[in-house]
């Protein structure tokens, strides 16, 4: 059974989030570590949006603002996510290793079933994505009002957004696990043409996506969660799961990568 490092870095600020996960591709890369399976939560709350994505004209700055969350652009592709009362993990691995597929799709489906590992410990019954088309929700901003490829549903609704980058031959997959929703903050994030339009994808939100806690008998909280995904990710993967620290110098390699980058205008505000 091959050993991957775990860290648990608690809430961090969205920048340092997204700067620990590029640091620990720069490592991985170098043969400093191997694998890695990351859970993190966010303090504050924070927006994240695709790295392609647009930010004028789709996400509402003043709503972000109001609320006191920090907007942060992601490595990786796809529309914004609220990122608040949730698990985040990420998984950082090379595109060499021999259980890794070369296409990205098939890449979600062997890392998402750590996901669905979780999902099952914690009694939720959830099944992978397998779109036929796509839904009816184009120029939407927001992640969770569509399933893609390998990613988790229960009941037909979307419960675990992943998305996916591969640079230098390093694939990093981070994702959102939703424990609680709050769509009226949610849908304050993003610029609709009127509030009758805002409100009514607010209201079709619920048949969309689900939160853990709107599905399980006894509410559980972001310790039960990571227990229970830490273990999900060990018996879908196949691995076991060594516990990192990381050092002073690591940390500061970290904060130089948040106020290079993660932290600045010039990246978050670039599209």
């Amino acid at each position: 059974m091959e050993t991957w490092y775990f860290v648990d870095s608690g809430h961090c600020t969205p920048a340092m989030n997204m700067a620990l996960d590029e640091a620990l591709m720069n490592w991985h890369r170098n043969g400093d570590i191997p694998p890695v399976l990351r859970f993190y939560g966010w303090e504050p709350a924070g927006l994240s949006v695709g790295y392609f994505q647009k930010v004028k004209g789709k996400i509402d700055l003043e709503g972000v603002q109001k609320h006191g969350y920090d907007l942060v652009r992601r490595q990786t592709g796809g529309r914004a996510v609220l990122h608040d009362n949730e698990l985040t993990y990420s998984v950082i691995v090379s595109e060499n290793h021999p259980d890794m597929p070369d296409s990205v799709k098939e890449a979600y489906l062997v890392l998402s079933k750590g996901l669905l590992e979780g999902f099952t410990n914690l009694g939720i019954q959830a099944e992978f994505a397998v779109p036929e088309g796509k839904l009816d929700v184009a120029g939407s901003a927001v992640c969770f009002e569509e399933p893609s490829w390998y990613e988790l549903i229960v009941e037909g609704k979307k419960a675990a957004g992943s998305a996916q980058t591969r640079k230098k031959g390093i694939i990093l997959q981070h994702g959102s696990i939703p424990i609680d929703v709050d769509d009226v903050k949610l849908f304050d994030m993003f610029i609709y043409k009127n509030e009758r339009i805002k409100e009514r994808a607010r209201k079709a939100f619920g048949d969309k996506a689900v939160a853990i806690n709107q599905i399980v008998d006894q509410p559980v909280t972001f310790e039960d969660t990571k227990k229970a995904f830490k273990n999900g990710f060990e018996k879908g993967l196949g691995i076991k799961l060594e516990p990192l620290k990381l050092t002073e110098a690591q940390w500061n390699e970290v904060r130089k990568i948040a106020e290079e980058r993660y932290d600045t205008d010039e990246w978050n505000y670039a599209r």
